[in-house]
Parts: structure tokens; sequence; C-alpha cells
């Protein structure tokens, strides 16, 4: 299944709300962007200003919608996830594929509608890109999501953090050569949890994302830069990533809905544009519900998996919206003993070196519920007992409260679950009981 296909599938099930108006990609998509974000809600803008290319928006803004991607029922993603982390499917490249329909040899990107979403940006970014690159002897591959900031007509800025493809382009910088990367814009959503995934140096996220669409993935070789990308991609930038040339990029709002910094950064060369017919742009908002579930949700899997391993029974991980998808966690669990809830938040902060402040709960505590979490912290915790800091801990930048060189913080871990010795029933809440006459009267009564 593709991107498109995707498309198609959820505005079968009346999932997608198509706004027909003319809009600027100036400030205009992104603040109805920012209007339903977190409604679940998919976007297709069809009439874009100065560009015949619809723009698609919020594609992974919904758990049910990653969940539907995926083919896969919400208790088991974690699971999911974790099996294609660990068992990736060796990706096939075939001789052609629908992103190849039309090949630009002349570049000219402004006839693509990149966004610019805040009122102090200082130009239209590209948020949603796969970035695909190898290393110089091509036995090395890795593929993440990077923002690129729009230069001109030809080039790009991107941003490198000191991961995986920045360790790909210092190699490239010793070797004298640029680092050649594909750019693929519009890819299923499982290609981009992958491209989300903490796996290994070495790993390819292609392969995690094969196993993620059950073999089903295709991707083609570029044919001006040594790079892949999936077949089926609406847009692929075929670019080089200068290894002598930089310039300033941002500031750029982060997943914390704050301004990044400034930074000198490497400039990319885009040398030739392929496309699908009728393509279909895919703009991710900056500190949305996209970007926060994209971000998030691999470290949640991470997090799940390490208190698994000290608890019986992990039944949510939450990384909140309140807590910019990053920095706050809500655990729910099953604990046998006390003690047990800050053994789950220890696991936590080691499976999640960005985090924050993390709670942990009972099982009868809905974790994507802020108000009942509160509940939780108001009648089931004592400071003196069920609250531990670890100061100057390695955190991350994103926290603008951190140290912005270091990310050293203070992190807070609040075991919110219920003391034993004490009588159950004062931790319990209290219920009314009801019956399918007064459930239907509620339901006309709410209906009217």
């Amino acid at each position: 299944m593709s991107f498109r296909d995707f498309l198609n599938e959820m505005d079968e099930q009346n999932q997608v709300l198509h706004i027909k108006e003319p809009v600027s990609t100036r400030f205009e998509i992104s603040r109805l962007m920012e209007e339903f974000d977190g409604e679940g809600q998919l976007l297709l803008f069809e009439k874009v200003k100065g560009s015949k290319i619809k723009v698609a928006a919020n594609v992974c803004g919904a758990r049910k919608r990653v969940c539907a991607a995926l083919e896969v029922n919400p208790d088991c993603l974690y699971s999911r996830v974790i099996d294609a982390w660990h068992s990736p499917r060796k990706t096939k490249v075939a001789s052609n594929g629908l992103v190849k329909h039309n090949v630009k040899e002349s570049v000219d990107l402004s006839t693509i509608p990149f966004l610019t979403h805040y009122e102090n940006d200082p130009g239209a970014y590209v948020t949603s890109g796969i970035v695909h690159a190898r290393d110089p002897d091509c036995k090395i591959e890795n593929i993440s999501i990077h923002r690129l900031q729009v230069l001109d007509k030809k080039h790009l800025a991107i941003r490198l953090v000191p991961r995986h493809l920045f360790k790909l382009w210092r190699m490239a910088k010793e070797a004298e050569k640029d680092l050649d990367v594909a750019v693929s814009i519009g890819v299923h959503p499982a290609v981009l949890l992958a491209a989300s995934s903490p796996v290994p140096f070495g790993v390819s996220e292609f392969d995690v994302a094969n196993n993620l669409l059950s073999g089903d993935l295709r991707l083609i070789e570029c044919e001006h830069v040594n790079a892949l990308a999936p077949s089926d991609s609406e847009l692929v930038l075929e670019c080089k990533i200068s290894t002598k040339q930089e310039v300033e990029e941002g500031p750029f709002v982060d997943v914390s809905g704050t301004y990044d910094v400034r930074r000198r950064q490497p400039v990319a060369e885009v040398v030739r544009i392929m496309h699908r017919d009728g393509c279909v742009y895919h703009g991710l908002l900056p500190s949305g519900a996209e970007h926060r579930i994209l971000m998030g949700l691999p470290r949640e899997v991470m997090i799940w998996e390490a208190v698994s391993k000290v608890l019986p029974k992990v039944y949510a991980v939450n990384l909140s919206r309140g807590g910019c998808g990053w920095l706050h966690a809500v655990i729910s669990v099953e604990k046998q003993l006390d003690g047990d809830g800050k053994n789950a938040l220890v696991a936590a902060f080691a499976a999640h070196p960005s985090l924050k402040h993390a709670v942990v709960v009972d099982s009868d505590i809905n974790a994507y519920d802020a108000s009942e979490v509160e509940w939780a912290i108001a009648t089931r915790f004592q400071a003196d007992e069920d609250l531990f800091v670890i100061k100057n801990a390695r955190g991350s930048t994103l926290d603008s409260s951190a140290d912005q060189e270091t990310g050293v913080t203070a992190k807070v871990g609040v075991d919110a679950t219920r003391p034993f010795g004490k009588p159950k029933e004062k931790f319990e809440r209290a219920k009314i009981p009801s019956s399918k006459r007064v459930e239907t009267l509620v339901h006309k009564l709410r209906g009217a």
C-alpha cells in the first residue's frame, strides 16, 4: 500500500476533510492544520495557490490511523513495532516505479508547495521528507526524517543532529566527497514510523518498514545520486549534501512548540526531481499531533519494552500532549509489591533519556486522560514517600529550561499507584450502578 492508497482508504472511511477553497502555502495551510490538529481527521487541500500539487496533512496525526496503516489492533501496536525492529525484512529493489512517471532534470523547487508554518520562520520548510543515504562503500545505509529549509530554487539547508545521518556525512567528508541522498515525500505511514525508529546504526529502516508492510515495500535506485527511494513515493528530491558549504539554518519550531536555535548547517543541492502523476505533497505541522506521534511513539515502545522487563503487565505508555509528546510520560501498570512503581520509573528514564517527568499509575487510571492522572496524584501520592528527583542528568535540549548545550536537567518521578498495606476501598473511585434503560435515556438526551 502506498501513501496515495492510504489516503484513498481513509477517504472511503470518511476520515478525510476536503478543503476546496484556494489556500496559500504561507501561513494559511498551517493555520488550518493547527485548527484541526489532534481531532483525528486527515486534511486534503485541493487548491493550493501557486501550485498544481495538492497538500495532505495530519496523515499520522491520530493513533487509530497509525494502527489502521499497520493493520494492527491498538493493543498489539507496540509488540508489532518491536517485532519489526528485531526482525527487519530485506527490501527488494525494483527497476521502475510510479514516482518515475515524471522526471525533471531542470530543477525548480518553487513549483512544489513547501509550507511556511509560523510567523518567525525564515522561510518554507520540508518537514515530512525521509532521507536515505549510504556510506562511501555502500555497506551501511540510513533512513531518517530531517527538516530542510528551502533556500532557493535548487538548494536546501538540512539539519543534521549528531546521529546516524550525521555520521554518514562525516564519513563522506573524510573521503572528501559530498553525500548523496534521496529525500522522499509522501510515503506510507509505516515508512515514516520506521524512519523515526531508534534502531542501531547499520540496520536499514527500509527493512524495518518492509516488515511492517508484510514484505510489500519496493524501492528504486535514483539515477543521479547513489541513494534509494520508495518506488511509490509521491515526490523524490535527488540531492547532494555538501561537506564544505554551510549556511545559517533556522529558527525552526520544534516539537516543544518553541523555536530552536540558529545553527550552521550543510547545504543540499537538488539535482533531479521525480514525482507521481497527480502528486500529493505531505505537509507536517511542526509541534503538531503528527510530529509528536512520529517522534514519540517509538519512544513509547522503548519505555513499554523496558518497563515490561521489570513488571508483569504494562497497560499503556503515553508521552503526553502537554509534555510535547517527548518530555512527559504516563505509564499505567499492574504492580505486585510496593516499590514496583519506582522500578517502573527508573526503567522509563533509562529507556528514554530525554524524558523529564514521569508518572506511574495503576491500571484503573486512563493514561491518556490528564484529569484521571491528576486524580491519581491527588489521592494516591505522597511527596515525601512517592517522589524522587534526579539532579544533573542528561535530558533534552528541546526542553527550553535545560542547558541548551548539553541538555542537562533535573528529572522527576511520581509514583501515583495505590500503596499496599492500606485499605483498598480508600483508593477506589465511587461508581453509580447503571442499566440498559438508563444508558438508552442518556444517549437520547445527549442526542437531543
